[in-house]
């Protein structure tokens, strides 16, 4: 484990951990929390990391696996990783050149921690199939011939950053009061209630080039 390839599983993991998805739920739990905000944030927090961790290992023990037993098992899981980033982005290319409803995001009146936990499983095993980074970060570690047990702190650590910017929008939420609490209202308001998100063939364009870019990456490498 070298500090050059730490170094790059620390940036692909703060590229992942930039997840709209896991953000704007730790912002409708502080708005919209009815009893404890701070264990049901905690408890979807848990929720992502432990499924970050898990299946990343899942993978990882799968991938080493195959690349004793198969050869050429890491150049396809090179290729495997990027064009899979590159059907995102094509897809999300497609969906910029139609209008889609956006509906309102809210939280239920059974909302508990429990729930809470079982929310940030299901959200960030969703999300997963667009982690890219994290198929990257394995491929990686592979390549590198890691031992196990540094993969398994590896992908722990991974998983801690992953959950960092909610942990910090969390601190900040609940530390700082209304000035953030005001901001987080404004976005909700913006991004959280229903509205039909028009077209845009600048958007549609920009995701398309960056999905031919990586594509050339997944036949290249």
């Amino acid at each position: 484990m070298t500090w050059q390839l730490a170094g790059s599983i620390a940036g692909l993991a703060a590229l992942d951990s930039l997840n709209p998805a896991t953000l704007v739920a730790i912002t409708l739990i502080l708005l919209g929390s009815r009893r404890r905000p701070l264990a049901e944030a905690l408890g979807f927090v848990f929720g992502a990391f432990a499924t970050v961790f898990l299946l990343g290992l899942a993978l990882y023990v799968g991938a080493e696996a195959a690349a004793s037993s198969i050869s050429g098992a890491l150049t396809w899981l090179r290729r495997g990783a990027f064009g899979l980033a590159a059907v995102v982005l094509f897809v999300s290319s497609v969906r910029s050149l139609r209008a889609r409803r956006r509906s309102a995001v809210g939280l239920p009146a059974w909302f508990t921690p429990l729930t809470a936990a079982g929310l940030g499983v299901v959200m960030t095993g969703a999300d997963l199939p667009n982690a890219f980074p994290y198929f990257i970060a394995i491929e990686r570690l592979l390549a590198a011939g890691v031992a196990t047990p540094t993969a398994v702190v590896v992908l722990a650590l991974y998983a801690l950053v992953y959950c960092l910017p909610c942990l910090v929008l969390l601190a900040l939420g609940l530390s700082r009061g209304e000035r953030v609490m005001g901001a987080l209202r404004r976005l909700h308001d913006r991004f959280g209630t229903s509205a039909v998100i028009p077209p845009s063939r600048w958007r549609a364009a920009g995701f398309f080039l960056a999905g031919v870019a990586v594509t050339a990456i997944a036949v290249s490498v």
